[in-house]
């Protein structure tokens, strides 16, 4: 989350004039991530979230994503909720860019997430992959495998001015994920951004998971590999192996995996590594002057390729043995 569009009391209160949520109590921006334009607003009505479409978001794609939103809430899966204004409409426009208003999700994301929060956070994904099965529209990954080399050529330069050297060592990456990567695993719709600041808990329990604004058609694996890079790395960089084990052992109490997945899961995680290190890294350079943003760090992903790269077999401890 971030805030890059401001937006005044005035244009507030004409978005608002549409829904039938009465005038607004408190509004205000929500400084975290890269992506979007958020806000928390209370009305007459209760709390809600306002999200300002930028940059990544493509117009196109956004009934993808509040359908799926849509879907997830009316079976059973807890998430925002898209709300309508009173002709129906889930999309709005202020200041020229797309918008819309969800339900407020209650719950806390951790930052430090425990084994505990890890196993809890498995099942919470493997309960959203069965819930999305059916949903009838799909979305391509436009950041999934066969992006990264052509989205790096771009930051070679920027890569070898953050770390002297590193550009030849993420294009041997790069060559490595290309030969390796798995075809034909189970797909279906994923979150594509599971991360720890995406998942609510209460109570120590799964609460539900927000932001689905990189959801996508790809492998059900790919999403798990992302997760165990989000949360089973521990701030010194090692990877938490009892973490990582109770993860995919929730996930599989709700969705067990086979076989072809199981193994499949070093290169996916090297991969999603490459992934979040490479979109980082053209953050890190590119965020507008004055933004109420903080860009993450493309080098802690940077020092996750390095494990993977390092010890390819790794995440397998993550599976049950």
């Amino acid at each position: 989350m971030a805030v890059y569009t401001d937006i005044s009391d005035q244009e507030l209160a004409e978005l608002l004039a549409d829904y039938d949520l009465g005038a607004a109590v408190s509004f205000k921006g929500v400084a975290e991530g890269v992506e979007n334009s958020n806000f928390l607003l209370e009305t007459e009505a209760g709390r809600y979230f306002l999200t300002v479409y930028e940059r990544r978001v493509r117009p196109e794609d956004l009934p993808f994503f509040l359908g799926l939103m849509r879907w997830l809430a009316e079976h059973g899966y807890p998430c925002a909720r898209p709300v309508a204004d009173r002709a129906g409409r889930e999309l709005q426009i202020v200041r020229g860019k797309p918008c819309a208003i969800v339900e407020f999700l209650p719950g806390l994301s951790v930052r430090r997430p425990s084994v505990a929060h890890c196993r809890a956070a498995g099942a919470g994904l493997a309960r959203l992959h069965l819930a999305a099965a059916g949903f009838p529209q799909a979305r391509a990954n436009d950041l999934g495998e066969a992006a990264w080399a052509p989205l790096f050529a771009d930051l070679r330069d920027a890569a070898e001015r953050l770390k002297p050297g590193l550009a030849a060592v993420v294009e041997a990456d790069l060559a490595t994920i290309t030969a390796d990567w798995p075809q034909d695993l189970p797909a279906g719709i994923i979150h594509a951004d599971y991360f720890p600041d995406n998942v609510f808990f209460q109570a120590g329990a799964f609460a539900g998971a927000i932001d689905f604004y990189f959801a996508c058609n790809d492998a059900l694996a790919y999403d798990i590999a992302i997760a165990l890079n989000a949360w089973c790395f521990e701030p010194d960089g090692s990877f938490n192996v009892t973490s990582a084990r109770a993860l995919v052992a929730g996930y599989e109490t709700v969705r067990p995996l086979s076989d072809p997945e199981r193994a499949a899961l070093p290169v996916l995680a090297h991969g999603a590594a490459m992934r979040f290190f490479l979109t980082r890294l053209n953050d890190w350079g590119a965020t507008p002057a004055g933004a109420l943003v903080r860009p993450k760090d493309p080098l802690e992903y940077e020092r996750k390729l390095a494990v993977h790269r390092a010890a390819p077999d790794l995440v397998l401890f993550g599976a049950p043995g």
